[in-house]
């Protein structure tokens, strides 16, 4: 159980990450001009590169979340997500850096609202899991 549990927060991690950098190559998925590269018009060089850094990352985050599935004590959780939060920053500032100024700003906001998103997201699980525990 708590290996499925931490499973699903590693992945529930990447996902931003991972939805802010796949480029589509002109693909509309889900959100159409909602796609965060529809409204960071990435040219096709950039997309290439983010295409490559978000490789690594994942690449990274697989190496990362085996070293640590093994060692599930508190202490070791932590440290893995510690690690994992690194790699991300990392990852995203590399990313960042790739962009124009005006793609900048844009990714900035961006990844402002994912961030509040995910916050609302949190707070309302951690709601709903008080609420089931008090019923």
């Amino acid at each position: 159980m708590m290996r499925k549990t931490l499973i699903t927060v590693l992945f529930a991690a990447t996902l931003p990450t991972i939805a802010m950098a796949m480029p589509d190559d002109g693909q509309r998925h889900h959100g159409g001009k909602h796609s965060p590269f529809e409204q960071l018009d990435l040219t096709k060089e950039q997309r290439n590169e983010m295409r490559q850094l978000m490789g690594e990352q994942m690449k990274s985050h697989r190496e990362i979340t085996q070293q640590y599935l093994g060692k599930l004590p508190e202490a070791e959780r932590k440290a893995m997500q510690e690690e994992l939060k690194a790699s991300q920053e990392k990852t995203q500032k590399q990313i960042r850096d790739l962009l124009k100024p005006e793609q900048q700003k844009k990714f900035d906001e961006l990844h402002k609202k994912m961030a509040a998103k995910r916050a609302d997201r949190a707070e309302f699980q951690q709601w709903k899991a008080e609420r089931d525990q008090n019923n």
